[in-house]
């Protein structure tokens, strides 16, 4: 009877629980971490970059558009 009324409390002990069992389980993947940058990197390089510039329009200029 008493499990019914801590169900909440007993779900979230459950919770902390489960999730540092699985930080403390999970293996870090050294070859992913070494390798990301480069990727990247070369990624970056062929990606095309817009630059847009211009002025603000001013509360007239904006109330004239709509």
């Amino acid at each position: 009877m008493k499990v019914r009324k801590n169900i909440e409390g007993v779900f979230i002990a459950a919770a902390v629980v489960a999730t540092f069992a699985s930080f403390a389980t999970a293996q870090n993947p050294q070859s992913r971490v070494t390798s990301a940058p480069a990727v990247i990197a070369a990624a970056d390089a062929s990606i095309p970059t817009v630059v847009v510039s211009a002025r603000r329009l001013t509360e007239a200029e904006k109330a004239a558009l709509n």
